[in-house]
């Protein structure tokens, strides 16, 4: 299968660098194909500018985002790894999704009928963060994360969520805790490679 890894964590020794490298081992050692696409070392830039939209009406496509597109369509599954900060996805990350999840690509109206574009593709979604999933359970913000991403951006462009995880009080995780998160990370993507075998 071809794998895309969005990954978007300024720091390589963070919880999420250690998330990337055991999924980037886990797909080489399965021989998937791997493409990584690390937005801060890429120095991707995140603003959708007024000269993006204007291009956009047009049907023109700034390059670097026709890249990013490029790299999407050839993928079967896209990983996205990010941290919850201020209860949302980082700046870069979303600034990614303004600009490459655009319309004709992403998504289109037919007849004021919203389409997602992105169908037959597989999403695994990994975020951390510092709150316990009790916190968030108890003021609904658990629920309006899935509501919020799941439902607002990765269904809406017609991607299958395959897994979205959750890896709450992050910031003080224990090298067990950390090491069963990657057990439940191993086993999705075995699962995932697996079936696509018994499908070719």
């Amino acid at each position: 299968m071809k794998h895309l890894i969005i990954y978007a964590h300024p720091n390589q020794e963070s919880l999420n660098g250690q998330i990337k490298q055991s999924i980037e081992k886990i797909l080489e050692q399965q021989e998937q194909e791997v493409i990584i696409r690390d937005l801060y070392s890429l120095g991707f830039d995140p603003v959708l500018s007024l000269d993006d939209m204007a291009q956009q009406r047009k049907g023109i496509v700034n390059e670097l985002v026709k890249k990013e597109q490029e790299y999407i369509s050839w993928a079967d599954v896209v990983t996205f790894i990010y941290p919850i900060w201020w209860t949302g996805m980082p700046a870069i990350m979303k600034g990614y999704i303004d600009r490459v999840f655009s319309y004709g690509f992403a998504y289109r109206y037919d007849q004021g009928i919203q389409k997602g574009l992105l169908t037959g593709k597989q999403a695994i979604i990994l975020n951390t963060h510092g709150k316990s999933h009790e916190e968030y359970s108890a003021i609904g913000m658990d629920k309006a994360l899935l509501l919020t991403s799941d439902k607002g951006i990765y269904t809406y462009c017609g991607f299958q969520i395959k897994e979205h995880f959750f890896f709450d009080k992050a910031d003080r995780a224990t090298p067990e805790a950390i090491q069963m998160w990657l057990y439940k990370i191993r086993d999705v993507y075995t699962m995932t490679n697996s079936i696509q075998v018994k499908n070719a």
